[in-house]
């Protein structure tokens, strides 16, 4: 981010703060929606974090580090919405995963889905360090930064959150087991 437009906004400068937004926006979306996956909370998360930023810009003391602190505001506000939404809603049961009858092309579309299903069985905290080191490419350190961990920490939660991911496809890609409910007496 131009530090002379964060230094403008800084000072007051509406347009400025306006532009820095615009700018702004698509990136801690992208950062709110890989969290959270979810558009509706991913879209309350980002705007809580522009709120954010309006308020605490004034006391951001180096405008080079504007987009390391955003992340941070972003993801900050990506716990709050996880907290204060169900970590499951009507609709949004997973399904059982079976051998997919789907013609070569459609795999990749499948392996997304898989992907997808097993990201959302990781904690919020393992969904932010992967999102901002694979999705963003930022390195560790500013991982560290914009979640105001150390980089050990950063290291720790992303092989945890890897391996649990891991451990999720793994479990999805393994045939259903029958249940003894679901026979039927004969």
């Amino acid at each position: 981010m131009d530090p002379n437009l964060v230094t403008m906004a800084q000072q007051g400068d509406q347009r400025a703060f306006e532009t820095l937004a615009t700018i702004a926006h698509p990136r801690l979306y992208r950062v709110a929606l890989g969290v959270l996956r979810d558009p509706g909370a991913a879209d309350d998360a980002t705007q809580q974090a522009l709120i954010a930023v309006w308020r605490s810009l004034p006391h951001l003391r180096d405008p080079e580090r504007f987009d390391a602190w955003s992340y941070q505001l972003v993801v900050r506000a990506c716990y709050a919405e996880a907290k204060r939404r169900p970590a499951w809603l009507p609709g949004s049961t997973l399904t059982e995963a079976h051998e997919p009858a789907v013609a070569d092309e459609m795999i990749g579309v499948v392996q997304r889905d898989e992907l997808d299903r097993g990201f959302r069985l990781l904690s919020v905290e393992h969904r932010a360090v992967i999102v901002l080191r694979y999705m963003l490419d930022l390195p560790l350190d500013q991982v560290a930064e914009a979640l105001d961990v150390s980089v050990g920490t950063v290291s720790s939660r992303l092989n945890r959150a890897l391996a649990a991911l891991r451990a999720a496809l793994e479990a999805d890609a393994r045939p259903p087991a029958h249940s003894p409910l679901s026979r039927t007496s004969t």
